[in-house]
Order: structure tokens, then sequence, then C-alpha cells
């Protein structure tokens, strides 16, 4: 059945979809496009997202969709079926090509497999500025003859040339085919089309498709066309293979190939620059095993410096002490008091567990500020190109976990948020390798807010206990990850990841990333807040909240050397991560922890049980009682860890 767009953009007339390789830019030119970062849902049917977004461009109001990367329209995964699908079902008016000026070679094999399937193209070479700086020079007039298309070179992270493609839909043109492929497919390929519906593109492209055994199309051609129309076709493609000793989809993706290197040659020249080697230096040594140690470390130290000293003392001070402790939360009382004296509705506003003294307090002085710093911090790591770099460094660590470099890629998208991370353990291609890495992120991989407040109170004490904390956390999560590798079945798969240029980060993003994530941030954890606190309300009024801080004593006070009144972090520590560290962050501000309490509170609520909504992520993607067993584990081996450590730092009095 046929999908129609749907949802921002819907009242548009056209429809725009953005297509290329994976890590391109296509997002940065649909944000620019749009006018906003990103808004994803699902694609029909699938568990791919997919952004949707509207513009005018010209004259015309458009709806544009940035379709998932994909090496080829030839489905190898649920991403390419998906973008496959797009370009198949949906209302498309024009598509334009996002490409990496410093790999044509790989960009051109889609836009080859476009220009089959008959759609009006424009081509957008992103990252000229890059392509420039390793010396690689595009002759743009002989690529547009080439390929019969309007060519035009963006660098979208600083939006240059984006205003000329406000006349995209002038410019685009449909390129007449110049690959021919062996007599034998081209002959199969006008049999097999004559048996095939109306469609949006070429019977000649859905036909390739088939020759090339495309499985994925038999579910679209069994609702269109007959049993007997399906068994004529299928015999087709039998005759037709039957005449090569190889694969025809090999065949025809190598003949893709060759016309590509050949479109390269025309118009690609390579300088050397000496330049260039240098400025790329530090990118290798960031992924070397041994150098990128130092790195590593240098910018653990810069984040340090920079969340939890900046953000979390200079910052959090001016807005606890002078934005709430000297205006809000003064003029909450007052405003309180005149109203409800005192009684139930006093205290829930403004007392000891209030909505605005502790809530609000929490959420907006104490925690936001930190949280915004990291924001940026991160923000800075992902523009530079340094994650992927860290993939590759610690690929041989995680290979001893039964995973593989890849996986990294939920794990650092974890530091932002464990709830969307364990989704994105879907791209992980086994069950086993899928398993580790959720328990993984729902142990030891603290969110955004969490680590903020974390390097917060960190920042206080010393960098040394900065290390202690990552160092425990970091040996905890491996010894769990390789101890759980060998006892899941099961095999890990190969590590395929593209390496991006060290970059200059953008001002411009930073800020806009900043702040769509400060509103995720507002919109997610401020509700959170507010139920923990009513949580903690509603448990001190029945008087639980004593007897829970009495009945957790033995381990909380004796086993890990905290006050008591920790148990209050730990049981909204499930609620949101960061609510349970930012309660340690109260105590060490009222002078209640000394540096190893410190350090003992944080190594145990970043390897606390995963928050309520990472929880019900667990449960959706793995199932109840893999949620239930992961529980089970994780909640008195945090406690565990948190002890042992406490034991051998008191033992071997450690100055922090």
């Amino acid at each position: 059945m046929d999908h129609k767009i749907t949802g921002d953009g819907a009242r548009a007339a056209l429809w725009l979809a953005l297509v290329g390789n994976p890590n391109v830019g296509k997002s940065v030119i649909f944000g620019a496009l749009t006018g906003r970062y990103a808004t994803v849902s699902n694609y029909p049917g699938t568990t791919v997202e997919v952004s949707k977004g509207s513009a005018r461009l010209g004259r015309a109001f458009v709806g544009i969709i940035d379709t998932p990367g994909v090496n080829s329209i030839v489905p190898m995964s649920e991403d390419e079926r998906v973008t496959r699908d797009i370009l198949l079902n949906e209302d498309i008016a024009t598509t334009l090509q996002v490409i990496d000026a410093k790999n044509l070679r790989r960009g051109l094999l889609i836009t080859i497999q476009l220009i089959e399937a008959g759609l009006p193209l424009t081509l957008a070479l992103n990252m000229y500025d890059e392509a420039g700086e390793r010396g690689i020079r595009i002759d743009l007039d002989a690529l547009s003859k080439a390929t019969g298309l309007n060519v035009i070179p963006t660098v979208a992270t600083q939006k240059w040339n984006i205003d000329k493609l406000d006349d995209i839909f002038e410019l685009n043109k449909k390129a007449a085919v110049f690959l021919r492929y062996p007599d034998a497919i081209e002959d199969a390929a006008v049999k097999i089309s004559a048996f095939l519906p109306e469609m949006r593109i070429t019977g000649r492209s859905v036909a390739l498709m088939i020759l090339s055994g495309d499985e994925t199309m038999l579910g679209w051609l069994k609702s269109r066309v007959s049993e007997d129309a399906l068994k004529k076709m299928e015999e087709i493609r039998a005759v037709a293979q039957g005449q090569f000793s190889e694969p025809v989809g090999y065949l025809i993706n190598r003949l893709r190939l060759k016309s590509a290197d050949a479109i390269v040659e025309k118009c690609v020249t390579q300088e050397s620059l000496a330049g260039g080697r240098v400025r790329n230096l530090l990118g290798t040594w960031s992924m070397h095993p041994v150098w990128g140690i130092p790195v590593l470390l240098a910018v653990l130290y810069l984040m340090y410096e920079f969340v939890g000293v900046i953000g979390a003392q200079t910052s959090v001070n001016f807005f606890e002490k002078i934005i709430f402790g000297g205006y809000v939360n003064p003029w909450a009382v007052r405003v309180t008091e005149y109203v409800f004296p005192s009684g139930l509705i006093h205290d829930l506003i403004v007392g000891p567990y209030g909505i605005v003294t502790m809530a609000v307090t929490y959420a907006i002085a104490i925690v936001l500020p930190i949280v915004g710093f990291f924001f940026i911090f991160f923000s800075v790591l992902e523009d530079s190109g340094y994650l992927p770099r860290l993939a590759i460094m610690v690929d041989t660590v995680f290979k001893l976990m039964g995973l593989n470099g890849k996986a990294v890629l939920p794990m650092v998208l974890g530091l932002g948020c464990d709830t969307m991370a364990t989704m994105t353990t879907r791209i992980l291609e086994t069950k086993k390798e899928r398993v580790i890495v959720t328990l993984l992120l729902a142990l030891g991989v603290p969110c955004s807010a969490q680590i903020g407040v974390i390097l917060g109170m960190l920042g206080a004490v010393s960098f040394k206990a900065t290390l202690v904390w990552a160092f425990v956390v970091a040996l905890t999560m491996f010894f769990v990850g390789f101890l759980v590798s060998r006892l899941l079945p099961g095999q890990s798969s190969d590590f395929i990841i593209e390496i991006p240029p060290m970059r200059l980060p953008q001002l411009s993003n930073i800020l806009l990333k900043t702040v769509v994530r400060v509103q995720w941030y507002l919109k997610e954890a401020l509700p959170l807040f507010v139920l923990g606190t009513l949580t903690l309300f509603v448990l001190d009024r029945i008087n639980v909240l004593g007897a829970l801080e009495y009945a957790a004593s033995p381990i909380v006070k004796d086993f890990l050397g905290l006050p008591v009144q920790s148990t209050q972090s730990f049981i909204v520590g499930f609620l949101r991560r960061d609510y349970g560290a930012a309660g340690f962050l109260a105590l060490q501000k009222n002078g209640l922890l000394d540096p190893i309490q410190v350090v003992v509170s944080l190594v145990t609520i970043t390897l606390f049980v995963p928050c309520i909504a990472n929880l019900f992520m667990i449960i959706k993607e793995r199932g109840v009682m893999a949620a239930i067993w992961m529980t089970l584990f994780i909640f008195p081996f945090a406690f565990f860890v948190g002890g042992v450590l406490n034991f051998i730092l008191r033992a071997l009095n450690v100055s922090l």
C-alpha cells in the first residue's frame, strides 16, 4: 500500500526529497531550508525515522523530506529500503542529492540510480571547503556536462550557497540515461517493464532492481501485479542470470562504479597539500590506540574545566544564590504565605519538598546551567569530528566485550539521552550486541543532564576525583560487558564507520543544537522533577520517607558510608538520574559530603537503575523479562561497587 507524506508540510503542493549517503550533511541542509534543526517520526510500518518540514523555495510552498542515508537504492538495510520506498511511493516532485565533495565517487553511484529512475534531480556538492582543504579540485562544468545535471557547491554548516537552492524547481531536470548494460540485461529489463504498473519512477529502474535480486520488492509487486506476471518476471530474471557466470546484481553495480570512476577521472584533480596533512595530524592521533589516550584525557580535562568549574560553580552560584536565592524563592514564599500562611498547600509549594523551592530550584537553578554548558561542549565534540575517532580508538576494547566499535555510537548517544540511545541499538546487527549495549547503557552511561551534575560536583573536589570516578565506572562496564559476552551466545558483527575530517565547529550550529537540547531538557525533565518532589512530599507526609531512610541505613550509611539523607536521592533517581545526582549536589553544598563520599555517591548513582523513561524503552526494545533481569542485576550491583569503592578508598586513606 502506498504511504502518503503527512505531518509538517502536508499542505504543500510540491514535495522535495533530500537523498544522499550517510554523513554528507543532508540534515544540516534540511535544517537550513526548513529553519529548524529536525523533527522526526517513524516511517509507516518501520522503525526508521525520517525528518519532514516545509519551506518556501522561490514562489512555491514546498514540503521537504530528509530520507535516511543510503549507499544504494537497491536496499541492503531497512534505512535503504525506506529511502527506496519514499522515492517509489510518495508524491515526490523533485529530488536534491547531497554529495560529500571529498568522496564524489561514492555519491555518483546513487546519482546514476536516480537518473535511471527518471527523477528530476539537482546535485549539491556539500563540504566543498573541506574538499579544497584536502587539495581536491572539482571541475563543476565538466561534472554537470557528464551527468546532465545542475551542480551547486555548498558548505551547509556555513549556509554558503544554500540560497541558490531556492530555485531548485527551475534548476532540476531529468537527465538522459548515459549508462547502458549488456544486451541480455537491457532486453530483460524491457520485458519485465512490460508487466509493471504505472509508477512515479521508470519501469527500467524497477526492472533493474528486480534483476539485481532485490527481494524487498516482492511485497510491493504482489500488491500490484498478478501471480502470473510475477511468475513470468521471475522466469525472465532467471534466463538473464543464466547468461552470466556472476550475479546480475554484482555486474550492474560494477558497471555503475566503473561509470562513476570515469566521471571522477574527467572532473577531479588532486593536489598535494603539506599543510592539509599537518591539520589532519590531530585527527590521526585522536584515533590511535596509544596517542589517542592523551587526546582523550585532554578532552576530559577541558570538559571538566568548562562544565565542572565554569558551568557548575560560576553559573550555578549565580542562578542559585542570586536569581533564585535573592528573587525567585523569596518572592514565591511571600506570595504563598499571603494566600496560604501555613498548612498542606503552603508546604507543597514552598516547603522542604516544595514544587518551587525544590523541584523548580533543582531543575532550573542547579541542573539547567550545568546541563547547558555540557550541551555546548558535547555539540563541539559532535561537530569537530572527534566522536567517530573515539569509536575507532576503543574498537579493540569493545571486541573483548563481544562488541565492535559501532557499539560506541549508541554509547556516545547515551551521553545525550539513554532512552533514545537504547532505541538506536537497532543499528547493531546481532541480538547479542543489542542486549549487551542495552545493559551497559542502563548500567553505566550517564545521560547529559546527569553527567553535567556529576562534573559539577567533581569540579568542586579535584580532577583526581574525576579520574577515579571515570576509571571505576569504565572498569565496571568493561567487567560486566566482558562477563556477559561470555555468557550470551552469538557472534559480533563487522565494524565499518566513516571518519569525517576534523573541523572547526561553527558557532551558529553549536548555539542552535544547544537551544534545541535545552528545550528538550525543560520539556522532558521539569515534569519529572515535579513528580519526584511530589513523591518525596507524600512519602514524608505519611512518614514513609523516614522509615525508608531507617531501613536503608545499614546499606547507605554503613556500607556506602553516606548520610542517611542520601536515600532520598536514590528514590528520585529512579524517576530521573540527574534528579538523584542533584540531591547529592545539594548535600555537598550543605557540607554533608566529604570528597570520598562525593566519589562513592556519584559512582553508585551512575551505576544505579535506569530512569523510568529508559526502563520503558528497554521493555519496548528487549521485552519485559529482559528489563526485569537487568534491573534485578543493576540495583544490587551498583550498591556493591559503591560499597567496595568506599572500603578501598577509606582503607588506603586516599586523598581526593
